[in-house]
């Protein structure tokens, strides 16, 4: 199952640390969502695999979260051209949610890694780290 708000944290370090690197073209974004990818998965914890899709999820968030919203733009302006117009702006913006998604999800293997890396480390505990008390 997965813990969106560990999810929600790594994707909100790394788009902190990408502004932040953004000094440091290239380096800066790519430790972004190192550092991003691995808070997500250290926090879910649950090994390997349960790191991994974290990490892979906030890496991944901004590209999915645009491409849903381009996606919504372009199949409501559709509906411009009538019927037709709405059918073919709906399967337009289908198909762009599914690109971006794509894209999404290969630009945040980084993530992905330095999750798995994060969940392995904190894979001594069957409850995530955020909610120990």
């Amino acid at each position: 199952m997965t813990d969106w708000r560990s999810v929600i944290v790594g994707f909100l370090v790394i788009t902190v640390l990408g502004i932040v690197g953004l000094t440091l073209p290239g380096v800066g974004q790519l430790a972004a969502g190192l550092i991003g990818g691995f808070v997500a998965g250290y926090l879910a914890g649950g090994g390997l695999g349960s790191g991994f899709w974290h990490g892979l999820l906030a890496g991944a968030l901004g590209g999915i979260v645009g491409g849903a919203l381009l996606a919504l733009v372009v199949g409501v302006a559709g509906f411009a051209g009538g019927p037709v117009g709405g059918a073919l702006g709906g399967l337009a913006g289908a198909g762009i949610f599914l690109v971006a998604l794509a894209i999404s999800l290969v630009m945040a293997l980084e993530s992905a890694v330095a999750g798995a890396v994060g969940g392995l480390l904190n894979s001594g505990s069957s409850e995530p780290a955020g909610r120990r008390y």
